[in-house]
């Protein structure tokens, strides 16, 4: 893939040792191949210049290292840097300009990861695409993802996340979108940025390192996304409400699927889903408005739709006896508590409809607002709600006041015991909150 020598003017650093050729790039000794190259990053609570004589031992043929000590020391060639992370980003970023593919950046507050498997899903019917897995978004995880880049791929799609200024720009920069869908402008790190309007500016460091070409992809029924002018880039607006270019009517959803028509140049078109709930919807036409861009036709996008298939615990519905789950763990905003309980809302059912909630964290200031509101949206959609998590203790005031049937512990064990006593057949529960309260594991004991 590269040699070392190579890797060297990329990104900057000096060449100890000899200039051998290397097949793959890792941050991890656990995942190190021979001929690899190995990536010794700084995090948190490890230093990854710890590690090269690992990975050494495991056949890496060459470090990257930002350790000037002992660097010439390993016995593997080794190209020493100012920054491991930026060599590696700058590296991703050469390997990534090798190839002429139609790359597609996807960000927002909520719905970033279902609207690239959407745009996913379209894109691959045409193309042989490339798209970020997991969670790999970040400065870290969007390299290895554009390392896997190769020759085949006519299409990739990346995610893009970010807790504070700066960051998606570096991701912008390294991965060089052609088009720049925004999903959404909600109330996620909020703590860190402290305003909605410094959160859209965040969201827009998409642009940096895309062309003055790219199209800009933006939900045109968000508050924040709609006032957005950009002078000499073109923004395709995606939506329910008439000023979008690209649009959605006639919303029909059943327990596992839905319809709608899309409208898009004066056009009409009949569309399907095999999963529920309007924001998917909102996917979907984020997904047609890529694919427009990377020169799609739109009989060639919408039957694609159906190949969308969702990542990990992100509102999967099964059935746990004569109990409907809807697990939906992943994450948790006050938007995404609204999608995934209007869900819950649509379901049809013989028994009641219970919401199971944790804390959704990372709100700082706003959290006691933001939890409370929350109780708006059960009381429109659920029959009882089990709220988990010191947080949803303002939830569960508010609900108490409306005299709704509430059930509220900090103590999970606690509350799984209550939720299962009370739960009986035909009844559908929907599983929701910040990946660190860990739902699932509430859902878990259902089985």
């Amino acid at each position: 893939m590269f040699t070392a020598r190579e890797i060297a003017g990329v990104t900057g650093g000096k060449l100890l040792g000899n200039d051998v050729t290397v097949s793959g790039v890792s941050t991890d000794t656990r995942t190190i191949e021979k001929e690899m190259l190995f990536v010794a990053v700084k995090g948190e609570s490890f230093d990854g210049n710890d590690f090269i004589d690992a990975a050494a031992e495991k056949g890496a043929a060459a470090a990257i290292s930002d350790r000037e000590s002992g660097a010439g020391s390993h016995g593997i060639s080794v190209i020493l840097v100012e920054d491991s992370r930026k060599a590696q980003l700058d590296l991703a970023h050469y390997h990534r300009m090798k190839f002429p593919l139609k790359l597609v950046g996807v960000t927002g507050s909520v719905g970033k990861t279902s609207t690239k498997d959407m745009v996913y899903a379209v894109l691959s019917a045409k193309y042989n695409t490339l798209k970020t897995e997991g969670n790999f978004n970040n400065d870290i995880g969007l390299p290895r993802t554009l390392f896997r880049l190769n020759g085949s791929y006519g299409a990739a799609v990346i995610e893009m996340g970010m807790s504070d200024l700066g960051e998606i720009s570096v991701l912008s920069k390294t991965a060089a979108p052609d088009i720049c869908v925004i999903t959404n402008i909600g109330w996620c790190h909020i703590e860190n940025l402290k305003t909605r309007e410094n959160i859209l500016k965040a969201k827009l460091e998409i642009l940096d390192g895309a062309s003055e070409s790219a199209p800009l992809i933006l939900n045109g029924d968000d508050e924040y996304l709609k006032t957005v002018d950009i002078p000499g880039r073109k923004i395709v607006r995606y939506g329910l409400s008439e000023g979008c270019g690209v649009r959605a009517e006639d919303i029909s959803q059943n327990d596992d699927s839905q319809s709608f028509t899309l409208i898009y140049g004066g056009k009409r078109y009949p569309a399907k889903l095999p999963v529920v709930g309007e924001h998917h919807v909102m996917n979907a036409l984020a997904a047609f408005a890529a694919g427009i861009a990377a020169g799609m036709s739109p009989e060639e996008i919408v039957p694609a739709f159906m190949r969308y298939e969702s990542s990990g615990m992100r509102q999967r519905i099964e059935k746990r006896g004569d109990i409907t789950v809807i697990l939906d763990c992943y994450n948790a905003s006050p938007t995404s508590m609204e999608s995934s309980l209007s869900v819950l809302g649509g379901m049809k059912c013989p028994g009641r409809k219970c919401a199971v909630l944790g804390d959704m964290l990372e709100l700082g200031e706003m959290s006691a607002e933001l939890h409370a509101g929350v109780a708006d949206y059960i009381m429109k959609n659920a029959d009882c709600a089990f709220l988990y998590g010191a947080e949803m203790a303002y939830c569960r005031e508010r609900l108490e006041k409306a005299g709704f049937e509430v059930h509220h512990s900090t103590d999970k064990a606690a509350l799984t015991a209550e939720l299962l006593q009370w739960l009986k057949p035909g009844d559908v529960v929907l599983f929701k909150g910040s990946r660190g309260m860990r739902m699932e594991e509430i859902a878990e004991k259902l089985k």
